[in-house]
Order: structure tokens, then sequence, then C-alpha cells
């Protein structure tokens, strides 16, 4: 299959798992209505534009969802400010955006590009954060702790401006002393001190979760890469320190967000990964490498199994990551009742988590962000309980269909990338063992894809030789058989 077809192909794969990759007209045009209005007044809310607000993002990401602000206060304690895109102001419940976004739940993510939840006059324009753009915002205000706690926490709206957006790849360099200050930090007075304040905020944050059995844990995903429009390679998208101090502070947001829910009595969406059900092929992984895990789930042992693992074998840390991912399964999302706990995020050692960071992309968090603006106004909740259940179940469905669409549509491409290597070997490691097949991961280019023949033994965290026996771009699929061990 030519390369050029791949966004046609992702296009009828989707639609193949219930997924609508093309918006209908009524959504079109209320996003536009959205944009000819513009900004409302902003009355009462905050002015916060002068705070030096940054994001942090790939190089090619239009839908920014978060910016982020810091000061110390002394005694190694400091403000953290998460700004989060309004987006539920422009989006009418139940109008023609929300029942597409209702539909997919989740921005779609393949290597034939990006297919939005939400009309990209919103979700890359009005709703986006831009550099040098006005934007409301949610602001989630926490104080964090020198021992890593969250404490005094407080939302409200605000109107903002991002003063630079930042890269990861760059940014982390930097970070690390290996390359020069990233042409937004050097052009922006005071960017430098708090980009070094969040990452000193961040490493805080980790190591208060890393406590509470938070694991440690770097996974490799594919980029595409094109020459000209031309789909070249698939290569390892590496994680760097940036990506962490995000993901960090983004955690100490939804955790703090489910909070606030709790406290005002409010229902709410949560995230929620329970512990892994085949923790027996995880003592067996440790046991591989001379480390005796408990017979029962624990997260501080695994964790510790794992941060020496990264230690010892910086280099093969990234497989062993993948293999535990797999091995904990996926999160899913439940409904919380009102002013009631839920049950936490095993991976994440948070018993509290809603995901709320990303509204442009997630149907969830454009829920949770309506909960919290209804709270703010001291309105009734949008939804209640019995609506959050079935739109929990409603997202875990169609998170897990976007998945499987996106891994079908990078095979294809990497299919593309396989012609006339028929016949070849590869290392490999299994990612996958179930009645439904058994999967392996090759590294160039990195791809997945299932052991036809061989496969008797072969369980998730092995490493083997595979050769390659077939591919079908049309459908996604990628064989190989066993080679060697």
């Amino acid at each position: 299959m030519p390369t050029p077809d791949l966004r046609a192909y992702a296009a009828d794969t989707m639609r193949s798992r219930g997924l609508e990759p093309h918006f209908a007209t009524p959504a079109l045009q209320e996003a536009e209505a959205a944009r000819a209005r513009g900004l409302p007044s902003h009355g009462d809310i905050r002015d916060l534009r002068r705070r030096t607000w940054f994001s942090i993002d790939n190089a090619d990401t239009q839908d920014l969802d978060q910016l982020s602000v810091a000061e110390p206060l002394g005694g190694g304690a400091a403000r953290l400010l998460v700004a989060i895109a309004d987006v539920a102001t422009f989006v009418a419940t139940a109008g023609p955006m929300d029942t597409h976004a209702w539909a997919n739940t989740t921005s779609v993510y393949t290597a034939a590009g990006v297919f939005p939840m939400l009309p990209e006059t919103l979700s890359t324009d009005l709703t986006s954060l831009h550099e040098g753009q006005e934007r409301l915002t949610v602001v989630v205000d926490m104080r964090v702790e020198a021992d890593g706690s969250v404490t005094d926490v407080h939302l409200y709206a605000a109107v903002v401006v991002n003063h630079a957006k930042l890269i990861y790849d760059s940014t982390s360099a930097w970070l690390d002393g290996s390359a020069a200050a990233p042409p937004g930090i050097a052009r922006t007075p005071g960017l430098a001190e708090q980009v070094r304040l969040h990452d000193a905020i961040a490493s805080q944050l980790r190591k208060a979760r890393s406590g509470r059995g938070a694991l440690d844990v770097k996974t490799v995903s594919a980029r595409p890469v094109f020459d000209r429009g031309v789909l070249v390679d698939l290569r390892p998208d590496e994680k760097g320190r940036a990506n962490d101090l995000i993901a960090d502070v983004m955690i100490a947001t939804n955790s703090a967000t489910a909070r606030f829910l709790t406290q005002q009595h409010y229902p709410s969406l949560r995230r929620v990964l329970e512990a892994p059900r085949r923790w027996d092929r995880l003592v067996a992984l440790a046991a591989e490498h001379g480390v005796a895990l408990p017979v029962q789930p624990d997260a501080k042992a695994l964790d510790h199994f794992l941060s020496a693992r990264r230690r010892v074998d910086p280099q093969g840390f990234a497989d062993l990551s993948l293999a535990v991912v797999k091995l904990l399964g996926s999160g899913e999302y439940v409904a919380a009742s009102a002013g009631a706990a839920s049950q936490g995020h095993f991976g994440l050692a948070v018993g509290d988590y809603a995901h709320s960071t990303a509204p442009n992309r997630r149907f969830s968090d454009l829920v949770t962000q309506r909960q919290v603006l209804a709270a703010l106004r001291g309105d009734e909740p949008v939804y209640d309980h019995a609506a959050l259940e079935d739109i929990a179940s409603r997202c875990t469905l169609q998170e897990d269909n976007a998945a499987k669409v996106e891994r079908q549509v990078l095979k294809a491409a990497a299919a593309t990338l396989l012609q006339g290597r028929i016949g070849h070997a590869f290392d490999a490691l299994v990612t996958g063992a179930a009645p439904k097949g058994t999967f392996v991961r090759i590294t160039s280019p990195l791809i997945e894809g299932r052991l036809v023949r061989g496969m008797e033994g072969a369980d998730v965290g092995d490493r083997l030789r595979v050769r390659l026996v077939g591919i079908d771009a049309q459908q996604g699929h990628i064989d190989f058989e066993r080679a060697g061990p």
C-alpha cells in the first residue's frame, strides 16, 4: 500500500473500530460560530497574564492544553500553578461538537496524522494555549512542600498568556547541561529560573510518589519520520528530563483536581489501574534478574526492582519497562460518588486521580472540567453518578479502540518500510502472550508484529530472535516466526 494512501487507510480503520474520523457539518459550524464570538469578557475572572507562563511539548503539537508557573516559598516549598485550557466554555453540553467528542472520546494520533476530538478551529486555535495569545483557563493552584506533598489546593478561572512554547528535546538537553538554552528560554526574562524551579518541584513530587510505590518505568514509542511527505522510518521517540518534568506536574494536577471534587461533594470521573492480574509473571521476570518479589502485588517492591535495573542496565531498561507496562495492563475510567474516594492507580501510587489536563484531546478531561466549573459557580453538577458511569464505560471502550487503530496504522506504515525484507532476522522482545496471539517488537523499524510460528513457551519480557515471514499493509499485519532464543 503506498504511503500517500495511509490517511485514507487510517480513516477506514477508525470507522471499523466505531470511531468517526470526520466532523459533521453542524459541529464545524458550531466551532466557527465560537471563533466568531471570540473570548468572552473577563468579568471577575482573575487576570494572570503577566505571570511567566510557559508550555513544554513536541515541536509539532498544536493542541496545547496546559501551562504552568511557579514561585519559591522558602524552606524548600513552592507554589505551583497549572493553567488548563478552558474548553467547556466553548463546547455546549450535548451540542454538535460535544456529540462528536462523546462518540470518539479522544483524539486519535496515527502515523498518518492526527484525527482531533474537537474541530481544529477550537483545539488548535481558540482553546489552544498558543504562545503570545490570551486564553481562558482553569487554574489549579497548589502548594508543594519540601517533601513533595501537595497541600493548600485552590481552583479558579483565569485569563493567561503563554510566554514561551518550549520543546521537549531541546529543553531536556539544556536541563542535562548538554546544550545551550533553547530560544524561548534565552529570550524570556526569568524563564530559565522558572524551568529549573519546575525541575526541582517535579523531582520532589516524584520522590514522594516513589516513596508510596510509584513505578519507575521508561517506555519508548515509535515516531514516524517523513522525507518530503514520504514515510522513511519509525524511530524511537525517547523521553527526556523535560518529559518527566511535565508528567510529574500533570500527575499532581490530576490528583489535586480529583480531591477538589471530592471535597466539593461532586461526583467525578476517575482514572484507575488495579493491581496487575499477571503479578506471577512479574515475579518470574524479576527472578530472572536474581530478585525475589513478594507473592502478592506490592508496588514498592516492584519499584525497588525497577530502580535497581535502571542503574544496573540503563540500555536495556526501556525493554524491561515495556514488558512491565504490558503486564500491568490498561487503566480504565470509573465513576466516583459525590464526596467518596475511588480506588487508586497502582502504577502512579495515587489514591484519587482524575484526568483533567487535556480537555482538547480527551472527553474525560472535558467532563471533569465541566464538573469543576459548576462547583466554582456553585451550580448543580453537570453530570450525576449514573451519567458518569455511562461516560466511564464509553471512554474506556473508545480509548481501547483508538489504541488499536493507532497500532494498526503504525503496522501498515511499517509494512511499507519492510517491503523486500521477507526472510530477514531481527532481535525481538515479547510484548504480548495471550490466547489471541503472541506479539513481539523489533527495533528497526520500531514496530510490533505477531509471532505465528514458534510461540510455544514465549512470554512477555522474553528476548527472541525472529524472522520476518509475511506482511500485509492493507490489513496492518506483520508476521514473524521464531528463529532462535
